[in-house]
């Protein structure tokens, strides 16, 4: 048993390091294609969301309340772009949905 666990760690240990490693090895000039240079680009932001975005569905008592949280906190983001303001903006719209409608 000991010894199954340990193979599952080295062969993942190998596995993240190659996956560090290789790109740098591999890449040693510019990247010029605007392609692959805008897809690198936008790679942190699509991952932010796609850890984020469940956690604020599930974050809540209700879907209802999450999804106006959540929709509140877009329109807001679009039109003003302030973190802060976003943050209790989308805060204050799920307590009052929570309030309200649950």
């Amino acid at each position: 048993m000991h010894h199954s666990i340990s193979i599952y760690l080295l062969v993942a240990a190998a596995a993240i390091y190659l996956i560090r490693m290789l790109p740098m090895t591999l890449i040693r000039r510019d990247i010029k294609n605007p392609l692959i240079r805008s897809f690198l680009y936008y790679v942190p932001y699509v991952t932010l969301a796609v850890m984020t975005f469940p956690a604020i569905l599930s974050a809540t008592g209700s879907s209802v309340s999450a999804w106006a949280g959540f929709l509140a906190g877009v329109a807001l983001a679009y039109v003003d772009g302030n973190l802060f303001r976003v943050a209790i903006c989308s805060c204050v719209v799920v307590y009052l949905a929570e309030l309200f409608f649950c």
